[in-house]
């Protein structure tokens, strides 16, 4: 195996938790990448407007982010967490089931904010815990953590595809003027931002006509091993109330092995700051309040805030370079054909994923320090050349392609490295993936207003500007490294030069 044997063997002592967690982050995917390809089949099934129908993007993503500060209100048992997983994941069934019959763009707003709220509960909860198992060992399961998604984002809309409309579904007088534009219609839609769609004459009343219940119901059908994955994991761990009891499983032979084998330094070290890590990893709220400042210095501060920034910028480039990319080919100067444009989100993405594949081996060989430097120096260079070359549409597919391996391992390397700098005792997992979720949605609404305003050409500037951001803001965060207090341990226990240290035990803690 490519991994040395510690890390193997912590892998499977911690086996199944570990699946579920993966398994629990594909229905993230699943759910954050459906409701795109099928707008404007929902928008038929609740007889409302483009501007209306474009609510429930926002709806989802606020209560995302929302969830996401309040997903660290679960951590504080074992319990709590996978509860509260296990209530996620099972919400997300429920809501895929529950769509097809919201004939209201009100109620199906409510019931996406509910899908929001999951969905940010278990992006929050299920990098703490793998953080919280896996510690420095973690960077190689956050990235294959974050594949996951990349692969339920890319099924959900291949499900979703047979079931689209290739004519308006709603049928009226209408129907004829706007069904050759729905393909357009469909890939130029972005989250609050109809842009320049709204001279397209979309019939809100007559009879509807479409399939796209049916991809719902096959996704709450695929996602529904999920939540019985996490109920399995409770009934292991005796959590299930009617299944409890005080006893535990017999540790097994390996196990028992590691339980008695001698400590050595680097163990001990760690063993003896356990203690105080168990105070960090709170939800955003709690992280906020006075007590948590106390004796903390101001590099301590420092690196939650430019950590926080690093993927502001990262994971808002993602959405807006997503969203608007189909947008920016189409119109001048490129003006690619539409069907051709419609491959860049899915190339975007495609890369996304392989590059979260391919950073699973490389994160065990590389620093999470190294990673996040290629790859914020790595965006930087193409948005440089996509702006040079922007008159070439084959470069426009190349620098994609480009962008999607450079923004890949970005996130869970960056919360890897933040993590290890403050020795797993403060926030990071929660005001990270805060401020994650904030850019995603903030830097979106700014491009498309900017687009609206300035012109296609903007597209690319405002890339090169927040790839310029991040690596600024990266720059202060290998600085507050530097002068980050140094662990009590004769060697640096929060350098990412040191070799990751053993756990006591590398058990999965109640």
């Amino acid at each position: 195996m490519w991994w040395d044997e510690r890390v193997s063997a912590r892998f499977r002592r911690n086996l199944q938790p570990t699946l579920t967690y993966w398994s629990v982050f594909f229905s993230f995917g699943l759910c954050i990448a459906f409701l795109g390809p099928t707008l404007l089949d929902l928008r038929c099934q609740t007889q409302s407007s483009l501007s209306q129908i474009t609510w429930v993007f926002f709806s989802q993503q606020f209560c995302l982010l929302l969830g996401s500060c309040l997903g660290g209100v679960f951590k504080r048992t074992l319990s709590q967490s996978l509860f509260a997983l296990f209530a996620s994941s099972l919400a997300i069934s429920l809501v895929f089931a529950i769509i097809p019959l919201c004939h209201n763009v009100v109620v199906l707003a409510v019931v996406m904010a509910v899908a929001g709220l999951a969905m940010g509960c278990i992006d929050t909860i299920s990098n703490m815990q793998l953080v919280k198992i896996y510690q420095k060992d973690s960077a190689i399961f956050l990235q294959a953590l974050h594949f996951f998604v990349g692969f339920g984002a890319l099924l959900s809309p291949l499900i979703a595809d047979p079931f689209l409309s290739d004519t308006n579904c709603i049928l009226s007088n209408s129907t004829a003027n706007a069904s050759s534009n729905l393909p357009h219609i469909r890939k130029s839609l972005v989250p609050h931002h109809p842009g320049n769609l709204s001279h397209y004459d979309l019939p809100m009343k007559g009879m509807v006509v479409t399939r796209v219940s049916y991809a719902f119901w096959i996704m709450a059908l695929i996602n529904l091993p999920v939540p019985i994955a996490v109920f399995f994991l409770l009934y292991k761990e005796r959590m299930v109330p009617c299944f409890s009891s005080s006893s535990h499983p017999l540790l097994s032979a390996d196990e028992l092995a590691m339980e008695t084998r001698p400590v050595d330094k680097d163990e001990l070290s760690t063993t003896v700051q356990r203690p105080h890590g168990a105070v960090g990893h709170d939800d955003l709220f709690s992280c906020c309040q006075s007590k948590n400042f106390r004796g903390a210095s101001y590099t301590y501060f420092a690196v939650h805030i430019t950590g926080a920034l690093v993927l502001f910028m990262t994971d808002g480039i993602v959405g807006e370079y997503s969203g608007f990319i189909y947008s920016y080919a189409v119109e001048e100067p490129l003006s690619v054909v539409h069907k051709v444009a419609g491959y860049l989100p899915s190339l975007f993405w495609g890369f996304i994923t392989l590059g979260r594949l391919i950073s699973i081996p490389v994160s065990y060989r590389m620093k999470p320090a190294t990673m996040v430097f290629i790859n914020v120096v790595g965006v930087l260079i193409t948005f440089l050349l996509l702006l040079i070359f922007s008159y070439s549409v084959v470069f426009l597919f190349v620098g994609t392609a480009s962008l999607g391996l450079f923004l890949s391992s970005t996130f869970p390397s960056m919360l890897a490295y933040t993590e290890d700098i403050l020795q797993y005792k403060g926030c990071a997992t929660t005001v990270l993936v805060t401020g994650a979720g904030i850019g995603e949605m903030v830097l979106q609404l700014l491009v498309g207003s900017i687009i609206h305003d300035q012109g296609s050409y903007s597209f690319l500037v405002c890339g090169m500007i927040f790839g310029g951001l991040a690596f600024t803001f990266y720059a202060f965060l290998l600085f507050f490294h530097r002068m980050y207090p140094k662990p009590s341990a004769d060697v640096d226990d929060a350098s990412p030069d040191k070799p990751a240290a053993r756990d006591d035990t590398g058990q999965y803690q109640r």
